[in-house]
């Protein structure tokens, strides 16, 4: 016999398959890139707080979007040299560091 919970359950169930295994495996398979990126993030959040300075603002060094403003904050970008560069030159600071210090 079946609990009222495992009913509900039953009943309220997502016909899609979870894509929990494949996006934790993905999240594995890229931790160093993630990290790094994660640790750019930070230190760009960092700026930002230290400066006073909203995404609105950042954005606009960058020649940017607010939205491109926060998928850099996501941590979840896999950056390039050469947007690594233009960060560094819009915002006049210096990423590798940042990047480069592992824990």
């Amino acid at each position: 016999m079946n609990s009222k919970a495992v009913q509900f359950l039953e009943a309220n169930q997502s016909g899609e398959r979870s894509t929990f295994v494949d996006d934790a495996k993905w999240r594995q398979e890229n931790a160093s890139w993630l990290r790094r990126s994660r640790r750019v993030a930070y230190a760009i959040m960092d700026y930002m707080q230290d400066n006073g300075l909203s995404r609105n603002d950042v954005a606009e060094k960058l020649g940017g979007s607010p939205q491109y403003v926060s998928k850099i904050l996501s941590g979840k970008v896999n950056f390039s040299f050469k947007t690594i560069s233009e960060i560094e030159e819009g915002l006049g600071i210096e990423l590798f560091q940042a990047a480069a210090m592992e824990a």
